[in-house]
């Protein structure tokens, strides 16, 4: 067996590949690169999915980075445990071939419960009186221990939020690192989110200069992990999920289906409070993909050709074109919702902002019935929003409850990147970059061949 590192870096294309990425081009140059046929939806979870198992959503099921769970009458978006993945993994396959094959899973998702041999996900405490305290989840759990004892906390408030940057990657590089060189795994899997930061904050303009220095960083963490692979003499793979595309701004779907009479709500302290189980229909939204939930089929057709006058929207997917993308799964929408290139979904339910509920002005990916990547800005309207959280994060600590609202509701043109829908433009799309050329024959390599790509770099 080649011991083999694949690396996911998150939004990477092939027309980033250049004078600010020299590890990366490095690499291409001894071995080569294809742009990566992606599927959709182009998201975290569900691409990770596919990678790992070779099937499509409507086999293994992760239709999205979260669902409407129809028996819990939630939705839940980025959960953990691996066992919602559905389909055979990568590692396991790998095991059946040779029963010595060891794999360590580094900040991939679902990465709870896995049958993999070293596993580290971020996972937060939450203790009792309200706080949310950084941490990380391993397996085994000794190696948390390990990890922090290292590297110290995991730095979860620069892993998603306003203050998201190059820290949380540094981490992970770090902490991979430790991993490749005390367990020496067949198969290293890590995952590194740097770039998907400005990418969806600024929009990919390759000639901004903080987009530059992101790209200089981002390779700069490669050339760390390249490194020390090649010491162990392993395989290097890179991939990306997915390319980030210029958007301008949002479709307010549910906004449009609550005018519509279709979702309800509650009224909890003067506040409206989201209530799927007793929506007609509503949108799970997921960048630029939403899933349209109808609690009676009979209003399938009447919601798609209520949705269907609403400017922004490229594709509305019903059962038989579900089949043809892949995504007819028991988890899916009655009706999925492609948007056009320049724009994406917000989950918007209220139609009065002194009506949004409380989690709407706070980061809180778990409470929102869907993605929000206004979490990535402070209120521009806020003066000092670094000095208030700091301030309000003190307070916790000293006992007092407050909310940490810092998040703003008036302006989605504020996100200039998103993703979801595969991208027009392949050089713009995500990658595969290998040091092995004779393993990478085509230039597109077919996320659903990525399983067997990586086992080929191992077992030939």
């Amino acid at each position: 067996m080649k011991p083999t590192l694949v690396i996911l870096a998150v939004g990477l294309s092939p027309s980033m590949i250049g004078k600010n990425t020299p590890n990366l081009l490095s690499i291409v140059k001894k071995g080569g690169m294809a742009s990566l046929s992606t599927i959709t939806p182009a998201v975290t979870c569900s691409v990770q999915s596919t990678l790992l198992t070779g099937l499509m959503p409507s086999n293994h099921g992760i239709v999205g980075n979260g669902w409407y769970f129809r028996d819990l009458s939630e939705v839940l978006l980025w959960r953990q445990p691996n066992q919602l993945v559905q389909g055979e993994k990568i590692w396991e396959a790998g095991k059946k071939k040779n029963s010595n094959f060891t794999c360590a899973k580094m900040f991939w998702w679902y990465n709870m419960y896995s049958s993999a041999d070293w596993s580290a996900t971020p996972r937060p405490m939450y203790p009792a009186d309200g706080r949310k305290i950084p941490d990380h989840y391993t397996y085994p759990h000794e190696l948390r221990d390990e990890l922090d004892e290292q590297f110290g906390k995991f730095p979860l408030f620069k892993f998603w939020g306003p203050l998201a940057d190059i820290t949380s990657s540094e981490w992970i590089t770090k902490a991979t690192n430790f991993v490749m060189l005390k367990y020496n795994p067949t198969l290293t899997l890590t995952y590194l989110p740097h770039l998907d930061y400005n990418l969806q904050r600024l929009g990919p303009d390759l000639e901004n200069l903080i987009i530059k220095k992101d790209l200089s960083e981002i390779d700069a963490q490669c050339g760390i992990l390249i490194e020390t692979a090649k010491k162990q003499k392993r395989d290097i793979i890179i991939v990306s999920e997915y390319g980030i595309t210029p958007v301008d701004d949002a479709i307010h779907i549910n906004k449009f289906l609550r005018k519509e009479g279709f979702i309800n709500v509650r009224n909890e302290m003067g506040k409206d409070v989201f209530d799927p189980g007793a929506s007609r229909a509503f949108a799970m939204v997921d960048h630029q993909i939403a899933h349209v939930y109808v609690k009676n089929t009979k209003d399938i057709s009447v919601v798609k050709n209520l949705i269907s006058s609403i400017k922004g929207i490229d594709k509305i997917l019903g059962e038989t074109d579900k089949k043809k993308y892949g995504l007819n799964h028991p988890r899916s929408g009655e009706l999925i919702l492609i948007s056009e290139p320049s724009k994406w979904f917000s989950y918007y339910y209220w139609l009065d902002d002194s009506k949004a509920p409380d989690y709407a002005r706070t980061v809180d990916i778990h409470r929102k019935p869907g993605y929000d990547p206004v979490e990535l800005f402070f209120d521009p309207d806020l003066s000092f929003p670094k000095l208030r959280s700091f301030a309000k994060l003190l307070k916790r600590k000293l006992g007092f409850r407050n909310l940490l609202d810092v998040i703003s509701l008036k302006d989605t043109k504020i996100v200039k990147g998103s993703h979801g829908r595969v991208t027009d433009n392949p050089n713009h799309g995500p990658l595969v970059i290998t040091s092995r050329a004779e393993l990478l024959t085509k230039k597109k390599l077919k996320a659903t061949d990525f399983k067997e790509f990586v086992l080929d770099h191992i077992f030939l």
